[in-house]
C-alpha cells in the first residue's frame, strides 16, 4: 500500500486490502468527513432504544453522525427522532439530556413546538405575512425511522437499503439477546456511563469485538478472575502458550456480512451464555450493556454505555447484573480504562507514516465458509476486524455510493488536535 499524497480523490481499495489496512484511515480528517458523510449520514445509524422513553413526553438528546437529534415519546406515545434545530435561526430547542416534556421551545426567538414536531408557536405572527407556512415549518424529523425489538434506528437518506436489509443476520442475534432470559422483561432504565477518548471512533468499533485482547490488555483482571475459574477461555494461561486457541467447541467469532459482527461464549449459538455482537456502525451490545459510539472527529470518540435489567427477574439478579457490570465497565472499574488508555496509544503510533499499514491476518489461514456466507474463526481470531473493514470498504469506495441527502453539502471536520 501506498500513502494517497496529494491525491484529490481518495483511493480506499489501496487503504485496505486482505488483511492489511493503511493507518491514515484513523488520523486522515479527510477520511473522517468521508465516513460521516457516507456511512453516518447516509446510512442506517444505532440511536437508542424504546425503553429509554417509557411514557408519553420521555425525551433523550442523540446523534445522528454529527447531526443533533432528539429521540421523544409524542402525545399519542409513538416514537420521533427529530432534528434539534429551530427551523427559524437554527439554534437548538433542547438542551436538558434526558426527561419529559409537554414541547420544545427555542431560546432565541420562542418558536415552540409540538412532541410530534409541529410547530405550535410563534411570537407576533403578523410579521411573517399571510404566504408563511406554519405546517411547513416543523421540526425536521429523521428521513427514516425502523424499529426492530425496541432498537430504534434512524437513516438521513430518504432512499437506499431498508432497515431490514441492513441488520441481516444480526437480527437473530438482537432475538437472542431480548429473549434470552425467559418470564423477564429487558429494561433500559438503569442510567447511562459515558467516557471519551482522544482516538478514532474505529478503535472502540474493533475492540468490542476483539477475542484477542483480553489477557493482554486486561492481564490483571483475567488473573484475578483466573483463580476463581481457572478453566476460563479467556485465562491468562493464553499468555504463556499464545498457540492454545480455545477452539470452536468452547467459543467463536464470525462476520454476519454488512459489518456486523459476533463474538460468543458457546456453540452452538442459541446455547450461548454470552452473546456479544456489532451492529454496524455504532452499536457493540456487549455483556448487558448497549454500547453506542459516537465520533467526534478524527481523534475524539464518545461512548455511551447503557447497562440493561430484568423485570420479573428474581429478587438480588439486577443488583449481581449491575456491580458485575460495574466492576469491569464502570468509571471505578477494571476494564474500560484499559481499553481506552490503548486506544490513545494506538492513535500515537498511527501518526507514523514510515511503514503505516497495520496486519489484521491472525486466524485468516483457518477460518471456515459456512453455506449462508457467514465467516467463522476461533475466539482470539481477528475474524471481526478483517468483517468490519471488508464492509468498511464496500460503502467506502465507489463500488457501493449511497444515495446523498437531498440538499446536503459535505461536511468537512476540522483537522486533528496537536498530539498531547
Amino acid at each position: 500500500m501506498k500513502s494517497r499524497g496529494s491525491q484529490a480523490k481518495i483511493d480506499y481499495e489501496r487503504l485496505v486490502e486482505g488483511d492489511r489496512v493503511h493507518s491514515s484511515v484513523y488520523t486522515d480528517p479527510e477520511i473522517f468527513a468521508d465516513e460521516i458523510d457516507r456511512i453516518f449520514h447516509r446510512g442506517w445509524v444505532f440511536v437508542g432504544h424504546t425503553g429509554e422513553i417509557p411514557t408519553p413526553g420521555d425525551f433523550r438528546l442523540k446523534r445522528i453522525g454529527l447531526i443533533p437529534i432528539i429521540m421523544v415519546r409524542d402525545q399519542a406515545s409513538e416514537v420521533r427522532l427529530l432534528l434539534n434545530r429551530c427551523r427559524h435561526r437554527g439554534a437548538t430547542v433542547c438542551q436538558v439530556e434526558r426527561g419529559n416534556a409537554r414541547s420544545f421551545r427555542c431560546s432565541y426567538h420562542g418558536w415552540t413546538y409540538r412532541l410530534d414536531g409541529s410547530l405550535t408557536g410563534v411570537p407576533y405572527p403578523a410579521g411573517y405575512g399571510e404566504g408563511f407556512e406554519r405546517d411547513r415549518m416543523g421540526l425536521t424529523p429523521v428521513a427514516r425511522m425502523g424499529i426492530y425489538r425496541g432498537f430504534v434506528f434512524g437513516n438521513l437518506s430518504p432512499t437506499g437499503d431498508t432497515l431490514e436489509q441492513h441488520l441481516g443476520k444480526v437480527r437473530e442475534y438482537i432475538d437472542l439477546f431480548v429473549d434470552r432470559t425467559p418470564g423477564s422483561e429487558l429494561m433500559i432504565d438503569a442510567g447511562v456511563q459515558k467516557y471519551r477518548y482522544d482516538a478514532n471512533w474505529k478503535l472502540q468499533v474493533e475492540n468490542s469485538l476483539d477475542g484477542y485482547h483480553p489477557p493482554f490488555v486486561h492481564q490483571s483482571v483475567m488473573a484475578a478472575a483466573h483463580d476463581d475459574t481457572p478453566d476460563s477461555p479467556n485465562s491468562p494461561k493464553l499468555i504463556d502458550k499464545p498457540d492454545e486457541s480455545p477452539g470452536p467447541s468452547i467459543a467463536r467469532t464470525a462476520d454476519l456480512g454488512g459489518g456486523h459482527v459476533t463474538l460468543t461464549q458457546m456453540v452452538p449459538v442459541s446455547q450461548a451464555g454470552n452473546v456479544n455482537f456489532l451492529i454496524f456502525p455504532n452499536l457493540a451490545v456487549v455483556g448487558i450493556q448497549l454500547r453506542v459510539i459516537n465520533p467526534v472527529s478524527v481523534d475524539r470518540t464518545e461512548v455511551d454505555i447503557l447497562p440493561t435489567i430484568l423485570r420479573g427477574a428474581p429478587e438480588g439478579v439486577n443488583a449481581a447484573r449491575l456491580r458485575e457490570h460495574e466492576g469491569f465497565f464502570g468509571p471505578g472499574g477494571m476494564g474500560s480504562p484499559d481499553d481506552t488508555e490503548v486506544f490513545e496509544r494506538l492513535q500515537m503510533g498511527y501518526t507514523a507514516t514510515f511503514d503505516p499499514c497495520t496486519f489484521i491476518g491472525r486466524g485468516r489461514n483457518r477460518e471456515r465458509h459456512e453455506a449462508d456466507g457467514v465467516i467463522v474463526g476461533d475466539l482470539t481470531d481477528e475474524v471481526p476486524a478483517r468483517g468490519i473493514w471488508r464492509h468498511w470498504l464496500a460503502v467506502m469506495s465507489d463500488g457501493k455510493r449511497l444515495t446523498p441527502i437531498a440538499g446536503s453539502r459535505p461536511i468537512r471536520s476540522r483537522r486533528a488536535t496537536a498530539a498531547r
